[in-house]
């Protein structure tokens, strides 16, 4: 694992932004191609190259409309990492047949779903495929020999997963040749969950970079008046004026940053301004003592 500027090496055919973009609501944000275009084009000037999908994503129509940009100005392929997910069968009307939600996991599903993404991308390759979510009914072989195929056609560069805990992982990795880069795992300040249940020492332990959905809490902790939402609201607002800062969303990314564990943040707002916020929350050094007041304030108790 190294590190550059804005950047971090996960293989050696791979590297991704230090921020990254998530188009999970890309539907929702109206953008015609060519304004989609002007984003992506802004946030590759600030550094951020990385964009986040997964095929369910806006019932199974965010990663068309990325890709319809992606047609109308192909050279941006060149400038960018695509980072998307499978294994979930939701209920939609394109998929009248199903019944239930559900993973699926089979080498002929994880192999159709990336033939897929590329026709939406209208791109040869995926710079980084994710599992969606860990399963109780799961075959690493069929997996295995799913990641085997893609990386020997060209057609994924990296692997990796999302939601897994650290046997689940473990498991996984037991099976596949390629080197799983990445567990993309819910982290926010109003969400501590993976560092405490281990998973985030874990992949420290294993040299693997997490990254970070929902890294404000879905907006709850501007949100909501419950009496945790308060505390951290109180300190972060002082943090930000001790460091001049004015977004206290800067705060937030700069608490996910300074971890050791060099967590990715995924930004999913449309708004460049907004994403230009955890830009700039890399030029701030929290001290330990400030990481540990957003946790205890998070908590609502002090460590032991």
């Amino acid at each position: 694992m190294s590190t550059d500027t804005l950047r971090f090496t996960l293989s050696p055919n791979l590297s991704i932004s230090r921020i990254t973009h998530g188009h999970w609501r890309l539907n929702n944000w109206n953008y015609s191609p060519k304004e989609l275009d002007v984003l992506i084009n802004n946030l590759v000037e600030i550094g951020v190259t990385t964009f986040d999908h997964a095929d369910i994503y806006g019932d199974y129509s965010c990663e068309e409309i990325f890709g319809k940009t992606l047609n109308q100005n192909p050279a941006l392929r060149h400038n960018i990492e695509i980072i998307t997910k499978c294994g979930i069968k939701l209920l939609s009307a394109k998929f009248p047949e199903r019944k239930i939600k559900y993973y699926d996991y089979s080498y002929d599903h994880i192999v159709n779903s990336v033939e897929a993404s590329l026709r939406n991308f209208n791109t040869d390759y995926i710079d980084l495929l994710l599992l969606h979510r860990p399963a109780p009914f799961f075959n690493p072989e069929e997996v295995a020999k799913a990641f085997s195929a893609l990386e020997k056609s060209g057609k994924v560069k990296a692997f990796g997963v999302s939601n897994f805990l650290p046997g689940q992982f473990e498991m996984l990795q037991s099976f596949t040749e390629q080197k799983l880069v990445t567990n993309q795992i819910e982290i926010s300040p109003i969400n501590t969950e993976h560092l405490d249940n281990g998973n985030i020492d874990f992949l420290i332990k294993q040299h693997v970079i997490p990254m970070a959905w929902s890294p404000l809490g879905g907006g709850s902790i501007f949100s909501n008046s419950d009496e945790r939402s308060v505390r951290l609201n109180k300190v972060l607002n002082e943090i930000a004026m001790l460091h001049s800062v004015k977004s206290v969303e800067t705060i937030i990314y700069a608490w996910l940053l300074n971890h050791p564990s060099n967590i990715v943040p995924i930004v999913g707002s449309s708004k460049f301004e907004r994403v230009k916020t955890a830009v700039e929350a890399q030029n701030i050094n929290l001290t330990t003592e400030e990481w540990y007041q957003i946790y205890i304030a998070s908590k609502g108790h002090d460590v032991p």
